[in-house]
């Protein structure tokens, strides 16, 4: 389903670890991004007629052999463009200039001194600034027709421009949030050089993309495996405002959900919910249960749950029958990390990307969130109408909780989790604490200690409580939850949950740890 934007500024992704960010930075400016790596073509870039092009960062040196590079032609397409650190090393390497190892490597937070008030890239940021630095090599000295315009005490291009053919470098980060005017300087580069005009707006994309599935379904069938998250849950309320019942929706209760939740799901979408789509629950639980069965390796659960899933899913289809059109909730992140759109490394094998079920009878996938990220996709379900609690769920693992229980999955291990995971909910709540943490669960270890309740000893589990805050999932910090509401927590796991008899809160940041704990 293709979408039909205005304007657009292309990011050519060198496997910088910021790629996405970019992307979402430029988007928050109300300007439509896609990311490419850098092996895309120049003609189809050319083709696309995007409004600006943005270098990201890298790994590489330009030195290295089969290091990331661009067709120089790029340069001189009249195009605007934006290399950041690697990208602006690369930018200056192709065109003329002199990129080297940096005598001092600079990470982190560096002050930035402005050399060019006046420079439309730096219009509004003062003298100095904090950037955020990464880098091993840096340019020495700009190509022909480039003028300096920010330097820092041991890098003497941290930003530089040739205004003339709307080509900019910068040494550091602004995607980022530690840049103090990094948003800044990207508004200065797509909204100003570029000179698009912000009109993108989710009210646009949903009245489109309605009307294009509308045209492309026709009076045709389309089937859609339903999960409950959010991805899932906006795609399904999206097609059934474009097509209806031609809708069906299969929802398989794996038994690793939280706590009530495939009831929740049920009343959204079910005969009883406000929407009008073909609904099937397939309760699953002792099938999902039984295939894990003395599993405890992390990579193999997620594997055993997603092939199950898939022949569930498959029995249920051939129950419905012949079907025009499959529709998933794959969302922009899936996409660039399976390797369709970035550099970025191989997904965890439960995504949507990749491996699509050949044994379902149908023409054409249908993938409506395929462009957006996830902030973007809670924008389209509010404004779709779906009900907040839904639309605001916290991010949840395709496995649920066999990801969330380390060691081997069983229903009681399931049961344990989803009271505590509960009771954690509601303290959380209570408390007032629940737009703190960006994502918030309860876990069970496989740890076993003593312990002692009443007047018995016990040799029961530890459960661990997990609360980070983040912005983009990509780095968190743990919450600091106040005492009292760990306390109280604590008390009512071990007093209402069997077989628990500790309760730890893990305090690890990412990176090193994960937020999940497999």
């Amino acid at each position: 389903m293709e979408q039909t934007v205005q304007e657009k500024i292309i990011v050519i992704d060198f496997g910088g670890q910021y790629n996405q960010l970019v992307a979402r930075r430029v988007r928050e400016n109300h300007v439509y991004c896609e990311i490419y790596s850098w092996r895309k073509p120049l003609a189809e870039i050319r083709e696309m007629n995007p409004k600006g092009i943005i270098l990201t960062g890298g790994p590489n040196s330009v030195f290295e052999k089969g290091a990331a590079a661009c067709d120089p032609e790029l340069f001189r397409m009249g195009i605007p463009v934006l290399g950041l650190c690697y990208g602006a090393q690369l930018m200056m390497h192709l065109l003329g200039g002199t990129v080297g190892h940096a005598p001092e490597r600079e990470y982190g937070k560096t002050e930035v001194q402005i050399d060019k008030r006046s420079s439309g890239l730096l219009r509004g940021v003062p003298s100095p600034t904090v950037c955020w630095m990464s880098h091993n090599d840096y340019i020495s000295r700009p190509a022909d027709g480039f003028e300096v315009i920010a330097h820092t005490a041991n890098c003497p291009v941290a930003a530089a421009e040739c205004e003339e053919k709307g080509l900019y470098a910068v040494q550091f980060h602004p995607e980022v949030l530690h840049t103090e005017y990094g948003k800044d300087i990207l508004r200065n580069f797509v909204r100003g050089i570029c000179g698009c005009s912000g009109s993108w707006r989710m009210e646009d994309f949903a009245g489109n993309s309605i009307a294009a599935i509308r045209r492309q379904v026709g009076d045709g069938r389309v089937l859609c495996g339903l999960s409950g998250g959010v991805d899932s849950s906006v795609a399904a309320v999206l097609l059934s405002q474009a097509v209806g019942r031609q809708l069906t929706c299969v929802f398989v209760d794996h038994g690793l959900l939280r706590k009530n939740e495939g009831d929740e799901v049920e009343a959204v979408f079910g005969p009883h919910g406000p929407y009008e789509l073909n609904f099937v629950r397939v309760n699953a639980q002792e099938r999902f249960y039984r295939a894990l069965s003395g599993v405890t390796e992390p990579e193999e659960k997620r594997k055993i749950i997603g092939r199950e899933f898939i022949r569930v899913f498959e029995e249920e289809a051939k129950k419905i029958g012949a079907v025009d059109y499959l529709v998933q909730g794959t969302i922009y992140p899936d996409v660039v990390e399976s390797g369709m759109g970035g550099e970025s490394a191989a997904i965890k094998s439960h995504h949507n990307v990749g491996g699509l079920p050949d044994y379902v009878d149908f023409k054409e996938i249908i993938e409506p969130l395929r462009n957006l990220f996830k902030d973007e996709v809670r924008s389209l379900g509010l404004h779709l109408g779906i009900p907040e609690k839904l639309v605001m769920r916290q991010p949840f693992p395709g496995p649920g909780l066999g990801i969330r229980i380390v060691g081997e999955v069983t229903a009681e291990k399931v049961r344990m989790v989803q009271e505590a995971d509960s009771i954690f909910r509601q303290e959380m709540d209570s408390a007032g604490l629940s737009r703190t943490a960006g994502q918030y669960f309860a876990a069970l270890t496989n740890m076993r200690s003593v312990g002692v309740m009443g007047d018995e000893r016990t040799y029961d589990y530890a459960v661990v409580l997990r609360a980070v805050s983040t912005v983009d999932f990509m780095t968190a910090d743990a919450v600091e939850i106040p005492y009292e509401v760990l306390k109280r927590v604590t008390g009512r796991i071990i007093n209402e949950v069997s077989h628990v008899n500790r309760v730890l809160y893990d305090v690890t940041s990412k990176p090193p740890g994960t937020i999940e704990l497999e």
